[in-house]
């Protein structure tokens, strides 16, 4: 480059062609441990919501410093650095563009709590930089990306973690080990449940973004749209473009926790989801009642999303059922909430502080949330999400044999219908999305057959923002 990144940076308030085909010249890591009083500077990028939490908890990890606050919407800033400088004592620089934050070598660490859209690349182009990453949940938009995530960490040495904290609990580990040994039985079902009430976003007309939001880079690698108000700083997780719904929102949290208990569990051999968005009519474009349907042989993940009000929507959680007995047909429900029980061998229950104790030591084992375990279960939230937008309305008057011969995939979606008429709904009088049933080839992630499903497992790029084919 013929100017330096910086003032390429500068220049892109102007004009957002400006960087051409930006790329980051970062090399493969040294290795060097970091020493345990060494301090450890964080760049926290999206700093509206969950970004705070990355403020809280990274800040107050020993010799940790929040140095940087990186957003597109300056209007945050005031706020965001007195909050760091009322707990920590510090005023954070403010960043509107990531690409300066990987630019500046006193930065050892990025932080990732932007929009979805932005998770892996913006992880990528760290990795690149030589800075170690924690990047929030899902790990991806899609499965394309988050398979370049896990190369970008492996080929440039780098700690990568995933924000799916329950990895941290104990309680889990130590489930998930006595379901493994058998001492519950056959596993028949794995299910995981989001049920979270979401209202109506309404519609919002497209208008002129604020002066203080640099809405190019917020938009970053999706294709640019009119801006509207539904879109900053939350609702966007009911787009398309930007978000994965509330399976890849909340929904992964459990999501990772139920294929955590399938002994092994990687990828499974299909997958099918219903659903639809009920309820209400509004600009949201994902749904917000699914039941998705994951083959692993001899178990199955199912996962329920209910974002409806109801007597049994009151929150998240998990349950795995069990054929303890298979010659009497006795079942055994296990059910685990939350974080119980954490030690220090799993960072005291602290995702963050667990991520900090890898960077200092530079082993991946040290993670408790791996990279690879980030894209494997984001990866099954956007392959629920591609058979549903690949499918086709029906009535549930209808027979549907979706689930073939299934006895337990049938149950769940009774159970769905008993959900919508909580909620007063006439089935008769609705339709529900019947998704299409996607063979998965795990060993290449892609879908077997199906050119337009595998398509939908990447995207189109937006220039200069592009996931790199090779990282």
């Amino acid at each position: 480059m013929s100017q330096s990144r910086r003032n390429f940076i500068k220049q892109s308030a102007l004009a957002s062609t400006a960087f051409g085909a930006f790329t980051i010249s970062g090399t493969k890591s040294s290795g060097k441990v970091i020493g345990a009083n060494e301090r450890i500077n964080v760049a926290v990028c999206g700093i509206k919501g969950r970004g705070a939490a990355h403020m809280g908890s990274l800040g107050r990890v020993k010799n940790v410093q929040i140095s940087h606050l990186v957003d597109p919407d300056t209007r945050l800033f005031e706020g965001r650095k007195k909050f760091v400088n009322s707990r920590y004592k510090n005023n954070p620089d403010c960043i509107q563009d990531v690409r300066e934050a990987l630019d500046n070598k006193d930065i050892h660490v990025i932080s990732v709590a932007t929009p979805n859209h932005w998770h892996s690349l913006m992880s990528i182009w760290a990795c690149q930089a030589g800075k170690d990453v924690y990047v929030e949940k899902p790990l991806s938009h899609n499965i394309y990306e988050g398979r370049k995530l896990v190369e970008a960490a492996e080929k440039y040495d780098r700690i990568v973690q995933h924000g799916t904290q329950s990895r941290s609990s104990q309680s889990w580990a130590n489930k998930a080990k006595e379901i493994a040994e058998g001492k519950h039985g056959k596993l028949e079902v794995s299910l995981g449940t989001c049920h979270k009430r979401r209202g109506s976003i309404g519609n919002k007309e497209t208008k002129t973004p604020p002066k203080e939001l640099n809405f190019d880079v917020w938009t970053g690698p999706a294709q640019q749209e009119d801006y509207h108000e539904n879109l900053v700083h939350y609702n966007w997780h009911w787009f398309w473009k930007y978000g994965n719904g509330d399976i890849g929102n909340q929904g992964v949290h459990q999501m990772d926790v139920a294929r955590w208990m399938i002994p092994g569990a990687m990828w499974p051999k299909s997958v099918v989801c219903v659903g639809g968005r009920f309820g209400y009519e509004d600009q949201g474009q994902t749904a917000n009642t699914q039941l998705a349907i994951f083959d692993y042989g001899e178990s199955l993940l199912v996962f329920d999303v209910r974002g409806l009000s109801g007597k049994s929507n009151m929150g998240v959680s998990n349950k795995q059922y069990f054929d303890k007995n298979a010659k009497v047909g006795k079942k055994e429900v296990l059910k685990l909430k939350g974080v119980k029980s954490p030690t220090a061998d799993r960072g005291d229950g602290d995702n963050f502080a667990n991520f900090i104790k890898a960077v200092r030591s530079r082993k991946t084992t040290d993670m408790n949330a791996h990279v690879l375990e980030g894209h494997v279960s984001s990866g099954l939230c956007h392959l629920a999400n591609v058979s549903y937008q690949l499918g086709e309305k029906q009535s549930f008057s209808k027979k549907n044999k979706i689930f073939g011969d299934n006895k337990a995939a049938y149950e769940y979606f009774e159970k769905m219908q008993d959900h919508l008429k909580e909620n007063s709904l006439k089935l008769e009088e609705i339709d529900y999305v019947v998704g299409r049933e996607l063979k998965f080839d795990s060993k290449n992630e892609s879908i077997i057959g199906d050119d337009e499903a595998n398509a939908m497992l990447t995207r189109n790029y937006r220039a200069p923002f592009v996931v790199p084919e090779k990282v």
